[in-house]
């Protein structure tokens, strides 16, 4: 598994050697030791995830997910997308990080199999690209919706350059997501 480094240190893109021939592909989607090698090479101070929760979805086009984040228990996500293709999104809620404010995307298609890590302490999201996605999460702790948190994907001072042709299709609880300047962050 290649590692590809994004803008924000903590957030990683992984990229897959993926085995292929005539009869199809195979490769495997997630090794536990390599995942916390890459991740000690990348930030050696991290501290060690465990895997608790995995999550499924299925998004038609124009879908945006997010940007959401658990303010207590907070869910480091290691996302992927099965089917289609997403425009995947972090951003550092984190005020005592330099990097405050700033969001990395990243494609993610079923034909690059590339996974992207979003440590505790970001908020994500991201945008259907495809006619329809799949998009897995595995997570670092349980989804508990009394401390679920939404950012405003249309904040204008993170200024997230999302690939859209027209207005996305947002759930009624992402249409009230608050600007991060009124949102609660991570210290």
């Amino acid at each position: 598994m290649q590692l590809i480094p994004t803008t924000l240190q903590d957030v990683l893109l992984f990229e897959p050697k993926v085995f292929g021939d005539a009869r199809g592909f195979f490769y495997e989607s997630f090794n536990e030791r390599n995942f916390l090698a890459a991740l000690h090479e990348a930030s050696p101070d991290a501290p060690v995830p465990r895997f608790v929760q995995d999550n499924h979805s299925k998004s038609a086009r124009g879908v945006l997910r997010g940007l959401h984040y658990q303010i207590r228990q907070p869910q480091g996500k290691l996302v992927r997308v099965i089917a289609g293709e997403v425009f995947d999104v972090a951003v550092d809620v984190r005020v005592s990080s330099p990097n405050f404010g700033k969001w990395e995307g990243m494609r993610l298609s079923a034909e690059n199999c590339r996974q992207a890590w979003i440590p505790p302490g970001f908020a994500h999201g991201f945008v259907v690209l495809s006619e329809t996605a799949e998009f897995l999460y595995k997570t670092t702790d349980y989804w508990a919706p009394e401390h679920e948190r939404c950012i405003a994907w249309n904040d204008s001072a993170i200024g997230i350059e999302w690939p859209l042709d027209g207005a996305p299709l947002l759930s009624a609880k992402d249409q009230l997501g608050k600007l991060l300047a009124d949102a609660e962050t991570f210290a």
